[in-house]
Formats: structure tokens, sequence, C-alpha cells
């Protein structure tokens, strides 16, 4: 089948690398022209503009974004005039479900099909495959199946859930049509609010084992400091690598999550390479604001996305000012 892309970054590149070693045809453009020329290296026919890529298509065509969730609306504004008939505009990035229904109902009026896939994968796609959340009308999904079925993970070594039986179904495979516009990327917004909640139970958990040892340290005794009451409860050397290693295998706690943390601790457990500065890219945020407008307790989730605004000083005035009160109410001096 042939494809469209548009957005070679780390997952965009690859996806259509995917694609091709499936025999799908794809044609492809980047702001990055070398971006361009790399796959076309690898067989992909080449374009300059979102013009030569229209043109460079067959009509119905299928035109896949991987771009950021802020040029989604400026990309389609360009493309909208160029396509025709039954075309598929599908945006495969993190963009925000509201923003699907908005651009699906535009995009009918002018007899096109618009789909949001929610893309999980990343760098490891290539090998590994794509996880797709797909939101959109049923024909559009239907034309775009050889393309689902070559990005998807497939059935793999993975055990069947109990009790299914029959031939796998697309959600065993690793993607799934879960509703109408906006559905896809309603799925993959939560599935992002989880990972964050994930990420954060694992990073608290290795952080308490590294905490272990505070018995070990010499502490102050005075009128700012909390004691620590025993501090031989509190004498434990613990490799955290080595419990990432162990818990990897037959643990409750194991996942791909928790390979991916054990491979980087053993590169260096102290993670000395890192700052801890902890980005979100909006879909946590949305996740959080999908349950307070739903009425859904989320209490993981939103203290996950709250910890990686600690995480970028954005509590330092806070910070202050609590330290300010201290002073205010019991001359407290901070401590250095």
């Amino acid at each position: 089948m042939q494809l469209g892309m548009i957005g070679l970054g780390r997952m965009g590149a690859n996806m259509v690398r995917r694609l091709m070693r499936d025999k799908h045809e794809c044609v492809v453009f980047d702001a990055d022209a070398n971006a361009v020329n790399e796959l076309v290296a690898d067989g992909a026919t080449g374009s300059s503009s979102l013009q030569q890529l229209v043109a460079n298509m067959q009509s119905p065509r299928a035109i896949w974004l991987m771009i950021p969730s802020a040029l989604v609306d400026k990309v389609i504004g360009e493309l909208e005039p160029l396509l025709t008939i039954d075309d598929i505009i599908i945006d495969g990035g993190n963009s925000y479900y509201k923003d699907d229904i908005v651009r699906a109902r535009h995009l009918k009026t002018k007899n096109l099909h618009y789909l949001d896939v929610g893309t999980s994968g990343g760098v490891w796609g290539l090998e590994r495959g794509y996880c797709m959340m797909i939101g959109g009308d049923a024909v559009a999904v239907t034309r775009l199946q050889p393309v689902f079925k070559t990005l998807a993970p497939g059935v793999g070594d993975i055990d069947r859930t109990e009790g299914r039986s029959g031939d796998a179904v697309s959600s065993e495979q690793g993607y799934l049509h879960c509703g109408p516009a906006g559905a896809g990327h309603y799925v993959k917004m939560v599935h992002n609010g989880i990972e964050y909640g994930l990420m954060a139970a694992y990073a608290e958990g290795f952080n308490l084992l590294r905490h272990a040892n505070v018995g070990l340290d010499s502490h102050e005794h005075d009128a700012e400091t909390t004691p620590l009451r025993d501090p031989d409860q509190f004498k434990y050397k613990i490799d955290v690598a080595e419990v990432a290693e162990v818990w990897r295998r037959g643990s409750v706690v194991a996942s791909w999550l928790l390979d991916l943390t054990a491979h980087a601790l053993h590169k260096n457990s102290e993670l000395d390479n890192f700052s801890g500065r902890v980005s979100d890219s909006g879909e946590g945020r949305w996740t959080s604001i999908a349950a307070i407008e739903s009425g859904t307790p989320a209490h993981v989730l939103t203290a996950a996305l709250f910890s990686r605004f600690s995480s970028r000083a954005e509590d330092e005035y806070a910070n202050k000012l609590l330290s300010a009160m201290r002073f205010e109410f019991g001359g407290h001096h901070e401590k250095t």
C-alpha cells in the first residue's frame, strides 16, 4: 500500500522503514532535507514540499502526520486544498482528543477522512512494532488495515489472555479501532497518564531503596531537624541496579518499563548524567483535565504530573514562601 509520511523524526522515520520492509510504498517529507535524503537512500520517494508529496501520490491518498501537536493544524490547513475526495489524513502524534473532534468534523465537510492514531513504541518500534489506538470512521480504518498490520507488533510470543479463542483480533495484534474521532487519542492520553504514574512509582521506590542507608550518616541534632529515631534500622547498602535485575525475573512488578530501568541503572546507577528535570508533553495534563471534567478520581496520575512540575523547580516560589512563613511565626532560619 502507498502511504505518505510527514515528519521524519525518531518515530516517523522508523515507521517508514518498517513499512518499506513489508513492501509498502512510502512517500516522505520533512522540513529537514537530510532526513528525507536518508529515507530516499533506503527506498522511499522523497518530496521537497507538501505539494510535491501530494503530487507523488495516487488518489485516494493516505497521509500520516508524525509531527508535534502544535504544528498539526497548520499542516492540515496547508494540505487540505491539495487533497481530493476520500483522501485520508492521519495524525499519529500526541494531539488533544478534543482537537480531533473539531478536525474530523471540518474535514468531513470537504469529503476528506481524518483518523487520530495514538502511537506507542518510541525508538524501539522499528524492531518491536508500534501499539496503535485508532479513532475515526470505520471506512478509513478498514482501508488502512494493511498499514496497521505492518506497523503493529503482531501476536508474537505473548500468551493469549485466558478465555480467548479463535483467530486473533486486532487488539491481540497490537492495534485497536477505539471509536469515532478523538477516541484513539483519548485512549493514548490515558495510556500516557498511566505511564507517568508507573514511572513515578518506580522512581519513588528506587529512591526509597537508595535512602535505606541513611542510618550510616552522621545526623545533626537541633530544633530544625527531625531526628532519625533509630539509625540501626536504616543501615542497608542496597545495590539498586541489582534489585532492578532481580525484580525483572518472576516479580509481580516486572514490566518492559522495568527492563528499561534496569538497563539505565546498569549503565550508570548514580544517574549522574541526568539532571532530574522531567518534562511533560501534554498528555498527563489532558488526562488530569479529563478526570476532573468527568468526575473520575485519578489520584496517582495527577500526583505523578505534579511531581514532574516539581522536578523543574516550578514549586520554588512556594517553597520560599513556606520558609518565609516559618520564619515569621517561629523565627526559624533556613538550614544550609
